[in-house]
């Protein structure tokens, strides 16, 4: 079922939300029971939530995905008490930002593939003039609304994962490994009733 086909109908479509920052380091604390609470209570349906690291997926009527985003911070904020910045992408959005993954994602370690999501377009971020020599053996491709990074050696002290992990000024941006993505889009597949992505 596309989005389109859902719309049409008046239906649900999946969505992913993913927050910025949260349960890192032992501060900005978001329970992900409480996450699906809070996700419930602004009406969405179906709501399940992955790792510790502000990850979820649910149903909601076709939306604006920054309102979907902007209510769901407003939500974050009055429960927890703290500011947190959040994407939400429907999950067709999200496929399609797979399929433009230019590395060789089947044959790489999803743990050093990323992707750094964006409300923005990608080739206004400072890193699109950036010299990508600068950041080897890192390497970097820009996309349409995010950025694809392999990181060969990890992403633990690379200077290019220190970069893409910073919020570029003025948008809302989110990293997420592979593992992550693909297992989000298995979630979104599942709501969806279309079983895993090909």
């Amino acid at each position: 079922m596309t989005s389109r086909e859902s719309e049409g109908g008046g239906g649900r479509v999946a969505h992913v939300a993913l927050l910025r920052g949260i349960n890192v380091g032992g501060s900005r604390k978001v329970p992900m029971a409480a996450l699906r609470e809070v996700l419930a209570g602004l009406g969405h349906g179906a709501v399940r939530t992955y790792v510790q690291s502000g990850n979820a997926v649910f149903t909601a009527p076709p939306a604006e995905p920054g309102g979907l985003a902007r209510a769901l911070e407003r939500a974050v904020r009055q429960r927890f008490g703290f500011a947190v910045d959040a994407l939400v992408l429907p999950g067709a959005e999200l496929r399609a930002v797979a399929a433009r993954c230019p590395f060789p994602a089947a044959g790489l370690d999803p743990a050093r593939l990323a992707v750094l999501l964006l409300d923005v377009p990608a080739a206004g971020l400072p890193l699109a003039a950036a010299d990508p020599a600068s950041f080897a053996p890192d390497e970097f491709r820009i996309g349409e609304r995010e950025v694809f990074a392999w990181f060969p050696g990890g992403m633990g002290r690379s200077k290019l994962g220190e970069v893409l992990s910073r919020p570029p000024a003025g948008a809302v941006g989110t990293v997420r490994n592979w593992r992550t993505v693909t297992r989000l889009l298995e979630m979104a597949a599942e709501l969806e009733g279309t079983g895993p992505p090909g």
